[in-house]
């Protein structure tokens, strides 16, 4: 199986989301942070379909259950919200012009391959997603140059209530969220599927290691460096 193959997976099970009634309102990135490739057998990024049906608000809903999905890893990531399309082409200060708001957010991930071990074509083909639930959205209306600045160099952490903690940033995003956005663009441009556009949602990878995650705990994610909010997640 290759990527191509892959891709085609993802595109004929946006079909059968969309005739079951589901709608695209964006993309996710997967597998930003190289440092992890190593421990989940993989080689690179990969991207998958965002649907309203998995895309939160944390200020209408801060609680998920994930009684039912196998292997389930929490990551705290950043997204954007665009308000105009991005072409291939475009360079990073022309993609941060098409992001109209950014925000931190919970991306919580599952598995179906024992302990996280799988090549990327199955990493792609499956999208590793449960849901994606969204912090306070900041709009970056006249502060581009500022947010940029801030966007390349934050640090951020992940934690549950018993203990469990992990810490990193922007670094450990492709080099920061910017960069990875351009990364799906191009990626976009490379194996076709629906193209961005005005209103939809991009997440651009996880800040830290993904986190092992059960029922019962509660989750926070903060960042240092950028004026994001702190968010808090309780799992059932």
């Amino acid at each position: 199986m290759t990527l191509e193959d892959s891709y085609w997976v993802v595109e004929e099970m946006r079909r059968r989301r969309e005739a079951n009634g589901e709608r695209v309102i964006g993309r996710k990135i997967g597998f930003t942070n190289s440092d992890a490739w190593a421990g989940y057998g993989i080689t690179g990024p990969i991207w998958n379909y965002l649907y309203d049906s998995t895309t939160f608000d944390l200020s209408d809903r801060n609680s998920l259950d994930i009684s039912t999905w196998p292997n389930v890893r929490m990551e705290a990531e950043v997204s954007f919200g665009l308000r105009l399309a991005p072409r291939p082409d475009m360079e990073e200060d022309e993609l941060l012009d098409c992001i109209e708001w950014t925000a931190l957010d919970f991306e919580v991930c599952t598995s179906v391959f024992p302990d996280w071990r799988f090549q990327v074509v199955d990493g792609a083909a499956t999208g590793v997603h449960v849901a994606l639930l969204l912090g306070k959205r900041h709009f970056i209306g006249d502060d581009r140059r500022e947010w940029a600045s801030r966007l390349a160099n934050f640090s951020a952490r992940l934690s549950e209530d018993s203990g469990l903690s992990a810490d990193g940033g922007s670094h450990q995003v492709l080099g920061g969220p910017v960069k990875a956005f351009r990364y799906l663009v191009r990626e976009l441009g490379r194996f076709g599927g629906k193209p961005l556009g005005s209103g939809d949602i991009v997440t651009t990878g996880t800040l830290t290691v993904a986190l092992p995650a059960t029922s019962g705990q509660r989750w926070r994610a903060s960042a240092s460096g950028i004026g994001f909010d702190d968010i808090e997640l309780v799992l059932l």
